[in-house]
């Protein structure tokens, strides 16, 4: 019963980060159109986090605990209101296409900013490489879209702005999973996302508040395609597809999980071609490719070596039940 329901549960996860990561960045270009960008951050987060620990409270679950919250609140700045919040704020002078491919270069932050490790990963001569290569296809990408002329009547300053504000983006997210791995609240998972979305929220709206975001904004004039777009961002971004997230990451290996991160930007751009005609130029889609590629080399190391412990313990079964008189046969 259970096999059989993990069969249909984990396609159905991966299906969920796959494609519904990958249509949040248009869904944030569609609530941009009625909401300034820390507004539309402040309700995406806040509503969901609410949601969610209304129905964990139900469920007679606490969350009394002020550490758990302080350590939940970094992680929750960090990664929702730092680096999901400037993905808002970027995407009023970039499409939702060029986005998505800047964060695709989160893995070399990462590598970069975890000097924890460093001797691990620059002891793998793929990492070096895939790190020159995909900053060769950043470089290329960003002349690409500097020269792009998908927002003719943004100026480009802004634009070269908007992108260095995505890589902070990226850098925001790391920094912030990195000190989750380091300070783990004592909770369960989905409490610690439900506080963290709260904290994220409310830090969103303080930061509109500041921005005089509030100012001229109108509810009342918000448009039909703005509303779907929040409402999409509530439900599928920050619960069905984060939750889908973390729960692969518990029965699946992490290095096959994190194969969204060359998934998304694809079906940003796929997505964006059909709902929006958002296009990408020749320069972009080769920095596309050769990003991608540079995040698969870093990577693959990690692959090689999920293979052969897979490997290991089939070897291991099978000796086993050769040992037992069981004999092996492939399910």
């Amino acid at each position: 019963m259970s096999n059989s329901k993990n069969k249909w549960l984990i396609p159905l996860a991966f299906t969920n980060i796959y494609v519904i990561w990958g249509i949040t960045f248009l869904a944030i270009s569609f609530g941009l159109k009625g909401f300034p960008p820390f507004i539309l951050s402040g309700l995406r987060f806040l509503v969901a986090g609410i949601l969610m620990i209304g129905y964990l409270l139900s469920k007679g679950e606490r969350a009394n605990s002020m550490i758990n919250w302080k350590k939940n609140a970094i992680t929750g700045i960090l990664i929702l209101t730092g680096g999901t919040g400037l993905v808002a704020w970027g995407e009023q002078y970039v499409t939702a296409s060029e986005a998505a491919i800047s964060i695709a270069t989160g893995p070399f932050w990462f590598i970069a900013i975890d000097k924890k490790n460093w001797k691990y990963y620059f002891s793998d001569k793929f990492i070096p490489l895939g790190l020159v290569i995909g900053f060769a296809g950043l470089v290329l990408f960003l002349k690409g879209s500097v020269n792009s002329n998908a927002h003719a009547v943004t100026d480009g300053n802004l634009r070269i702005t908007a992108f260095i504000v995505l890589g902070l983006s990226s850098i925001a997210w790391v920094l912030g999973s990195l000190y989750s791995k380091k300070n783990p609240a004592s909770q369960s998972t989905f409490m610690n996302i439900a506080q963290q979305l709260i904290v994220a929220g409310s830090a969103s709206f303080i930061i509109a508040f500041f921005r005089k975001e509030w100012t001229d904004f109108s509810v009342a004039a918000v448009p039909l395609s703005a509303w779907f777009g929040v409402l999409f961002l509530i439900f599928f971004g920050s619960i069905i597809a984060y939750l889908s997230y973390i729960w692969l990451l518990s029965v699946k290996p992490a290095a096959l999980v994190s194969t969204h991160t060359y998934i998304n930007p694809i079906v940003t751009v796929i997505a964006g071609w059909i709902v929006s005609n958002q296009s990408i130029n020749g320069g972009q889609l080769y920095g596309l490719f050769i990003i991608l590629l540079g995040v698969l080399l870093t990577n693959v190391t990690k692959y090689f070596r999920l293979s052969k412990r897979s490997k290991v313990k089939i070897r291991r079964v099978k000796r086993f039940l050769n040992r037992t008189g069981r004999g092996y046969q492939p399910i």
